[in-house]
């Protein structure tokens, strides 16, 4: 039996009304934050109205994501949000549930932590350009984890298929959400040790692994580490790095997410634009949108492989958590360009 709890008149969904006549451009994430609520808990506001939420059947819905044709998928760190449109053309899914994970390759390319998803919701919102359909996913604390958007040669049958099959027996608008709870890393570590471990990784992945083995930040890893593997440089580094691709054509990869996803670009970029703290790439097929503001500190990070050196900036806000990964594109197997390994010397 479906439960359906509305709640018109919440004070919530007052104040977002009100809001949204007073500051009518305002996006629903900055709306949350003036309102002292999540993304989550406002969107869920609407539900019975332009809102309907999902099951939680998340590797189902992402499988069924194939089935949409070429769409839009924006995914956002703190500071980084990364648009691409495409296909989700290969998705591979290993694990048990809930703790699988997901491959997404292709146009659209995730690595995708489904432990971390808790809501999801199908939106729909009539503009002025039109009716705008979209599929968002968030985490037990309510910021979102992925939103996919439909495209004007989307497959809205598939959609509206994909809304019916999934759709929730509980329509009720109040969520209930949590804080994660922050994690106790090591003060001090020994550093000799980690350093040899560092120097003797075989493939960027056993970076994570070295991390939980001396239970330390990302941030005091790159900041204790002897500065032939790690150094700090000018906080609005990335602007450098992508101009200079930009060009010289030189193709790179961007790393940007959240708990429950990564979303990663590889290939050139084009279109490069600065509007107030917005540091922007503004191409057909791929847009990344990033806040200097929220930049606290930057490193060249140098990671050791059979293939050689890899070479990363790594940008972290005020909190130490990662905004943006930059890397020059690169395949297992070959070498980093040595223009990439110039380019982060440069800085």
């Amino acid at each position: 039996m479906e439960t359906t709890i509305l709640n018109q008149t919440s004070p919530l969904k007052l104040a977002w009304e009100k809001l949204k006549v007073e500051q009518p451009n305002l996006r629903i994430r900055d709306a949350a934050i003036q309102l002292g609520v999540s993304e989550a808990e406002l969107l869920a506001s609407q539900i019975g109205e332009t809102v309907t939420a999902l099951k939680s059947n998340w590797s189902d819905i992402l499988l069924d994501f194939k089935k949409l044709g070429k769409v839009m998928s924006l995914c956002r760190s703190n500071g980084c949000v990364l648009e691409h449109k495409g296909n989700f053309q290969k998705i591979t899914i290993d694990g048990n549930a809930p703790h699988q994970i997901a491959t997404v390759i292709g146009p659209i390319e995730q690595r995708i932590f489904f432990s971390a998803w808790k809501f999801g919701f199908a939106v729909e919102n009539e503009t002025p350009r039109g009716k705008i359909r979209s599929l968002q996913f968030f985490d037990k604390s309510g910021t979102a984890i992925l939103k996919v958007y439909l495209q004007d040669d989307s497959k809205i049958d598939v959609y509206n298929h994909l809304v019916t099959t999934y759709r929730s027996k509980n329509q009720d608008q109040n969520l209930q959400v949590e804080d994660f709870a922050k994690p106790e890393y090591a003060k001090k570590i020994d550093m000799e040790a980690f350093t040899n471990d560092w120097e003797n990784m075989k493939d960027t992945h056993d970076f994570f692994g070295m991390l939980r083995k001396h239970n330390v930040h990302r941030l005091d890893a790159v900041k204790w580490v002897d500065d032939r593997w790690a150094r700090e440089v000018d906080r609005l580094s990335a602007r450098k790095i992508v101009e200079t691709a930009s060009a010289s054509q030189l193709p790179i990869m961007i790393f940007a997410g959240n708990k429950g996803n990564i979303q990663i670009h590889q290939g050139k970029v084009k279109t490069v634009r600065q509007m107030g703290d917005w540091f922007n790439v503004l191409d057909p097929q791929f847009n990344m949108h990033l806040n200097e503001k929220l930049i606290s500190q930057a490193f060249v990070v140098h990671k050791h492989t059979e293939d050689g050196l890899v070479s990363s900036l790594e940008l972290f806000d005020e909190d130490g958590e990662m905004i943006a990964q930059f890397f020059g594109l690169r395949k297992p197997g070959l070498p980093q360009l040595p223009a990439w390994k110039a380019l982060v010397d440069s800085l």
